[in-house]
């Protein structure tokens, strides 16, 4: 896919985001966490990845039931971008619904921990 077509679609997937990643958005947006620059689906590489602390090389995924077929896929990408330097993590929609500060400590923690 060209990067133009990428952009396109990362854009499109902005403006219909899932429930759990707007909830997980407003959480992030606005530097909210501990002042760190969130960006949302972000083309990266072949993927496009549903948030981004770039400064840190944080990826955080919001898996949805889609996922929970395809989770050698998920695999496989987390491991692409982890030879690219990220470190991802992901939360089910579920852990974002009944737990989002429980989300946001773990992505603090990352935060911290990808201190240099």
């Amino acid at each position: 896919m060209s990067f133009e077509k990428k952009t396109a679609f990362a854009r499109q997937l902005r403006s219909n985001q899932t429930s759990a990643e707007e909830l997980m958005w407003q959480a992030l947006r606005n530097r909210r966490c501990g002042g760190y620059k969130f960006r949302r689906q972000v083309p990266l590489d072949k993927y496009i990845v549903d948030f981004l602390c770039q400064a840190q090389k944080l990826i955080v995924e919001i898996d949805g039931p889609s996922h929970e077929d395809n989770q050698d896929y998920d695999s496989g990408r987390t491991e692409v971008l982890t030879t690219m330097g990220y470190h991802v993590i992901r939360f089910l929609n579920s852990d974002v619904y009944e737990d989002i500060d429980g989300c946001l400590e773990a992505i603090w923690q990352a935060l911290e921990n990808a201190k240099p």
